[in-house]
C-alpha cells in the first residue's frame, strides 16, 4: 500500500499549471511523501471531479481558474478569508467529513511583497485594476495591512462600487478612465489581460500614461518568463520596478501546504529555482 498522500491542482485549462512542481518541491524540502498531480475537468463536471477526487482517498486540491467562485459554492465550512473573498482557491476534508475551503491568495500577494520584496502596505496609496474574482480574493489580506487608500478601478465601474463597499472609509472606486491622478505607491493587476493579448491592447490603450512613476511598484498578479503585457507597457512607459505574481503563486502555494501539512517551508530556493528555470526555457525558444 502506497504511503504518499493525493493532492491535486483542478482547473480548465490547467496544462500551464506550476502547482505540482511547487509542492513536490516543499515536499522534498520537508520529507514528506507527497503525489501531487494536474486535473482539468470539464466545465460542467468541477464539482463531481472534486467528488471523487476525496472519496477516492485524496488529501487536498488546490483550485484555480475558472473554478474558485464554484469551490466557495461546493464547500460546507470556511476560513474567515475564504468567507471575505467569496471564492477558495484551497479545499481539504476535515476530521468530521466535511469540506473545508480557504482562500490563500492575498496571503500569498502580501508575502511576496512583504518577504521577497521588502514593500510594506502599510500608509501606501494603493491602486488595484480589475474588480473580479481576484481582486476580491486578495482585498481583505491587503487592507489588514493598513493602506492608507485603495482605489479599485474596472473597466465597468458598478463591479469596483460593489467591492469598495467592503471598506468605504478606505475604499474608492472608478473607472479606468477615471483613475485618480496622484501618484499610487503600489500598482496590481489583478484582471486576466495576460492571457490574451487582444484583450490587453484594449485594455491597456483605456490606462492613462499619468500612471507611471519612478518610484511606484507596479505588480502583475500573472506570471511569465516574459514581461506580461501589463508589465511591458508599464516599463515601455519609463517604469522601474515591475514585478511579475511568481513569488505569489509560489507563497499562496506555502500557505496550503502548511494548512495541508502544518509544516511551512522555505519559499525562497524554490522561488529561485523556478525563475531560473522559466528563464532558461523562455531562453531556449
Amino acid at each position: 500500500m502506497s504511503s504518499f498522500q493525493r493532492f491535486a491542482v483542478i482547473g480548465h485549462p490547467i496544462e500551464h499549471s506550476l502547482s505540482p512542481q511547487i509542492h513536490q518541491a516543499f515536499a522534498e524540502q520537508l520529507g514528506d511523501q507527497v503525489l501531487y498531480e494536474k486535473v482539468c475537468a470539464p466545465l460542467d463536471e468541477f464539482e463531481p471531479v472534486c467528488e471523487a477526487f476525496f472519496n477516492q482517498g485524496g488529501k487536498g486540491l488546490n483550485i484555480t481558474v475558472p473554478f474558485k467562485e464554484r469551490a466557495f459554492d461546493w464547500a460546507d465550512l470556511y476560513t474567515d478569508r475564504a468567507k471575505l473573498a467569496g471564492a477558495v482557491n484551497t479545499l481539504w476534508k476535515s476530521s468530521t467529513g466535511q469540506i473545508v475551503g480557504d482562500n490563500t491568495d492575498g496571503v500569498g500577494l502580501v508575502t511576496d511583497l512583504s518577504k521577497n520584496l521588502g514593500f510594506s502596505i502599510e500608509n501606501k496609496r494603493i491602486l488595484m485594476i480589475g474588480a473580479g474574482g481576484a481582486v476580491k480574493g486578495v482585498l481583505g489580506p491587503i487592507i489588514a495591512q493598513g493602506p492608507k487608500q485603495i482605489c479599485i478601478s474596472n473597466r465597468t465601474e458598478d463591479k469596483a462600487q460593489a467591492l469598495s463597499k467592503l471598506r468605504p472609509d478606505l475604499c474608492i472606486a472608478s473607472s479606468l478612465s477615471d483613475i485618480p491622478s496622484e501618484r499610487f505607491d503600489l500598482v496590481v493587476n489583478g484582471t486576466s489581460i495576460s492571457l490574451d493579448q487582444s484583450v490587453a491592447d484594449k485594455l491597456l490603450s483605456g490606462l492613462p500614461s499619468s500612471l507611471i512613476h519612478h518610484h511606484t511598484c507596479y505588480y502583475d498578479m500573472m506570471y511569465s518568463p516574459k514581461l506580461t503585457p501589463f508589465l511591458s507597457w508599464c516599463s515601455s512607459l519609463g517604469a522601474q520596478n515591475v514585478v511579475d505574481g511568481l513569488g505569489m503563486l509560489v507563497e499562496q502555494a506555502a500557505e496550503a501546504y502548511f494548512q495541508w501539512h502544518d509544516k511551512r517551508p522555505d519559499t525562497a530556493p524554490v522561488l529561485a529555482n523556478l525563475r531560473a528555470s522559466l528563464q532558461e526555457l523562455e531562453s531556449s525558444h
